[in-house]
Formats: C-alpha cells, sequence, structure tokens
C-alpha cells in the first residue's frame, strides 16, 4: 500500500526572479506537491483528525516562505519548502514542481520539478536546527 496527499495549482505569490524593462514578468506561480505518507494516515478505521496528516499547517507555512522576502530563483524557494515538509516526520518523500506563467509574451509555463525520496529527506532532517 502507498498513499499521497497531492496539492495542485497553488497560486503562490512570491516575490521571485529579477527582471529588465523588456522581459516578460509571470502574472502567476503556481505549486504542485506531491507527499508520500504513512498509507495508516489514509487508510483509517475510524473517522477523525487524530487519524490522519493535517496538511493545513504545512500549507500555511508554504504561504509564508513564498511572501517572506525575495527570491533571485525559483529553486531556493523550492528548497526551503522541501525543508518545511521535512520537519514533518509523517512525510517520507515529497515531489513538488514550481512553475510560473507566462514565459514568452502571453504564453507558456515553465516550470521546476524536484523529488526528494525517503533517503534525501532523511538527510535534509538531520541538518534542521533543534
Amino acid at each position: 500500500m502507498k498513499s499521497t496527499i497531492e496539492l495542485k495549482n497553488l497560486e503562490l505569490e512570491p516575490s521571485l526572479g529579477t527582471y529588465g524593462p523588456n522581459d516578460v514578468v509571470p502574472d502567476v506561480h503556481l505549486l504542485d506537491l506531491k507527499l508520500t505518507i504513512d498509507p495508516k494516515l489514509v487508510f483509517i478505521d475510524t473517522d477523525g483528525m487524530d487519524r490522519v496528516f493535517d496538511y493545513d499547517p504545512l500549507i500555511a507555512e508554504i504561504n509564508r516562505l513564498a511572501i517572506d522576502g525575495h527570491y533571485h530563483t525559483q529553486e531556493r524557494l523550492m528548497t526551503r519548502i522541501v525543508t518545511a515538509c521535512a520537519a514533518y516526520e509523517a512525510i517520507e518523500a515529497v515531489e513538488l514542481c514550481l512553475s510560473k506563467r507566462p514565459v514568452l509574451r502571453d504564453s507558456g509555463e515553465l516550470g521546476v520539478r524536484l523529488y526528494v525520496e525517503t533517503e534525501g529527506l532523511a538527510e535534509v532532517r538531520s541538518m534542521i536546527p533543534g
């Protein structure tokens, strides 16, 4: 058994990138996030919040990270999101894609995808202070 929590097309409003006067500035940044979690937190015998993974605090933290300062790259924001995910022991692996649009004139969407497996997430956890 394997279980995931999937968040799709979450619109973030980061201060992200450096643009010149003739550059296309994205209208929107979208986050797709897939969290692999223990199936015991999805396949439950009784109905109750104490039986499942509460993702609301993580989403609030992701939003806070997105707006707490300027990022030159979307990769840095993604790294901080992975670190936020690593703070939750229930999360076994993370896949995320941060995309922006438009890319050229009024078209295109460009995204960066990162998959952090269990071993990689454990390494990130070991670098979190405290």
